[in-house]
């Protein structure tokens, strides 16, 4: 019997664990989703994407756990999508893999020739350009925009490859679609309540470092770096399966009948049926190091080049727990490429342990005091410490955005020495085939993340240093060898 649990994790996600035994033969379904609040010019398009119900719509539907916001099917939402519909005359979908506060992302068949490929399909509104297949188009080497150099990109392809680029026209307007490789699920699902092998750690690390590399030699940060964006692709055997061998592997699709509160039939912006997404990988202990060499950083929605456009902090959207805090305490500040050192940092630590090393479901406030204690109070920015312990009664400066010291008790949390042992070492320890660091490795690692999560931006180390780091060079980017 397939056992779903589902819980929240940091805000947005619902996880699915299924019993080790079972996970060979079952169907096994982890909704992907991560709703990011990003602003939006076009006021007539505009999603509220933390509220319970729809501003433009009083239609509600039964709730159905694991699934995307239904009343966002209307105008400037989510396109309506079946089962085995064909999109573009060629891609027939197959199943579901994931979903986030601005598309949906299918599994398809390319009819035209013969291949599995994803695809996003984009809400709909002139306010949303096609901002992320151009990106990527550019860092793979295809763009109008792309360096001489673009046969790097194939040496190194840690970024989705893009196939193609359609609009759909349907019931709540017009969305822009791309098509991609599918992957077989993210580091976050595969890692939850879980630990990497130690040598497959270490080159999952180093693989996401030289991704994050790559993406800053060809001038862009990412500006939304953490596991729930780091993919694995799946074999090359995949593609090989016809639909009905794929759906004998892997199950029917887990669908759902969506049905109104007030029973009155549905309109044609939304579809008869919810999917529940599929996830296609493995756990964690079955990772092996080829699994490493698969790596992809996805999801560039959130990224930009600072050299041609500016993003300032309060525009930031990344979860606030692998948030850096420049974006938090100078909000009307340009961002560049630290703000991506500092999340690659909180990435690797997630890799290498089992809990992550601040909060992932706390305020602002109480995470930037995490941060505090585990990096110490004598690194944080004098200029950031006014602000910081500026009294309640002073909340009407105007600076109510910025983080405050919290008032009241509250859990300390260990230095950073001592959460390596806890968060890391110790659940480690447990899980005996899974390898421990041995001394000299576990200070080389800390000195690694010391130098990647100072608050200053300007005093992280680079991209390209953190590749010559001790560690980088002794422990983990041999594993990629």
């Amino acid at each position: 019997m397939l056992w779903r649990k589902f819980s929240p994790a940091f805000c947005y996600h619902h996880r699915v664990a299924v019993r080790d035994s079972q996970l060979a033969q079952s169907k096994v379904r982890f909704p992907c989703v991560y709703l990011a609040p990003r602003r939006v010019n076009n006021n007539s398009c505009f999603h509220p994407q933390f509220s319970t119900t729809s501003l433009r719509s009083t239609i509600e539907y039964r709730w159905i756990d694991g699934v995307e916001r239904l009343d966002l099917y209307d105008f400037c939402g989510y396109h309506p999508v079946m089962i085995d519909s064909v999109l573009h005359n060629r891609y027939r979908i197959v199943d579901k893999l994931g979903f986030g506060g601005y598309s949906t992302i299918w599994l398809a068949r390319d009819e035209t020739v013969k291949r599995y490929v994803a695809v996003k399909i984009g809400i709909s509104g002139l306010s949303l350009p096609r901002r992320e297949p151009d990106i990527l188009r550019t860092l793979s080497g295809s763009g109008p925009q792309a360096p001489r150099a673009a046969s790097d990109a194939n040496r190194c392809p840690v970024v989705p490859r893009i196939f193609d680029v359609f609009d759909v026209h349907g019931p709540n307007g017009t969305h822009t679609c791309y098509t991609f490789t599918p992957a077989q699920g993210s580091l976050k699902e595969a890692s939850f309540s879980r630990l990497f092998p130690i040598q497959v750690a270490r080159a999952l690390a180093a693989k996401l470092a030289t991704a994050v590399s790559f993406v800053h030699s060809r001038g862009f940060v990412h500006g939304d770096l953490h596991l729930r964006n780091v993919l694995v692709k799946l074999p090359s055997t995949f593609d090989e399966l016809s639909v009905q061998e794929f759906r004998e592997k892997f199950g029917e699709p887990d669908t759902v009948p969506i049905t109104r509160v007030d029973e009155k039939p549905l309109t044609s912006n939304v579809p008869a049926q919810a999917v529940v997404p599929l996830y296609l990988g493995k756990k964690a202990q079955d990772f092996i190091l080829a699994d490493a060499h698969g790596l992809i950083l996805s999801d560039f929605g959130e990224a930009f080049s600072p050299a041609t456009e500016q993003r300032l902090g309060r525009d930031c959207n990344i979860p606030l727990a692998k948030r850096a805090p420049e974006a938090l305490f100078d909000p009307n500040e340009p961002l560049s490429y630290p703000s991506d050192i500092w999340s690659l940092g909180t990435a690797i630590w997630e890799i290498l342990g089992m809990k992550f090393i601040f909060s992932e479901s706390e305020t602002q406030d109480e995470i930037v005091a995490q941060q505090i204690d585990v990096l110490g109070s004598h690194n944080f920015p004098k200029n950031w410490g006014e602000q910081w312990e500026r009294l309640s009664e002073e909340g009407n400066d105007g600076n109510d955005a910025i983080p405050r010291q919290p008032v009241g008790d509250r859990e300390t949390w260990p230095s950073l020495e001592d959460a390596f042992e806890e968060f890391v070492q110790k659940y480690r320890r447990k899980r005996e085939a899974a390898g421990t660091f041995e001394d000299e490795e576990t200070r080389a690692i800390l000195h690694l993340i010391r130098g990647m999560l100072k608050f200053q931006p300007e005093e992280r180390l680079t991209i390209e240093e953190v590749l010559r780091s001790e560690w980088m060079v002794k422990w983990a980017l041999p594993e990629l060898k």
